[in-house]
């Protein structure tokens, strides 16, 4: 039980520190805005380390998801616009990308691949962008 603990102690760290580190190399692209707002959008990229128990759950069920996420301000951006929307996008994919590729970094072994972690976390957070665009051709028509 302490050898469990002091394991999830220490892939929490571990998380973290790479949660620190990816935020400061990214936080230099203006792509991404440490404050939430409406016109941002949150890129989480999630892998499984294939040789690597974080814990488990109370009902004994291994846990060994890893998560990343990144914050992308469309600020700036006129969405109602193709070339607007097709920047938000590119802004959303270039976020997916460097997630997936810092836990690839982290967790060399992890599943999906790099290219397919990042086209999951791209096609989720989209979802927001999509609506964002809809939001402000309709108000841009209104």
């Amino acid at each position: 039980m302490k050898s469990s603990c002091l394991t999830r102690i220490a892939v929490a760290v571990a998380v973290a520190a790479c949660g620190l580190s990816c935020a400061a190399a990214f936080a230099q692209a203006p792509a991404v805005a440490r404050a939430q707002g409406p016109s941002e959008v949150q890129v989480q990229a999630t892998r499984i380390p294939s040789t690597k128990v974080v814990g488990r759950t109370t009902s004994g069920i291994p846990v060994v998801e890893v998560s990343l996420s990144y914050r992308v301000s469309l600020a700036g951006l006129e969405l109602s616009t193709k070339y607007g929307a097709d920047e938000a996008g590119r802004l959303v994919n270039a976020a997916a990308e460097a997630a997936c590729k810092e836990i690839g970094r982290q967790y060399p072994n992890a599943t999906p691949s790099d290219r397919a972690c990042a086209k999951a976390a791209s096609d989720k957070a989209m979802v927001r962008v999509h609506e964002l665009v809809a939001a402000a051709e309709a108000h841009g028509h209104g």
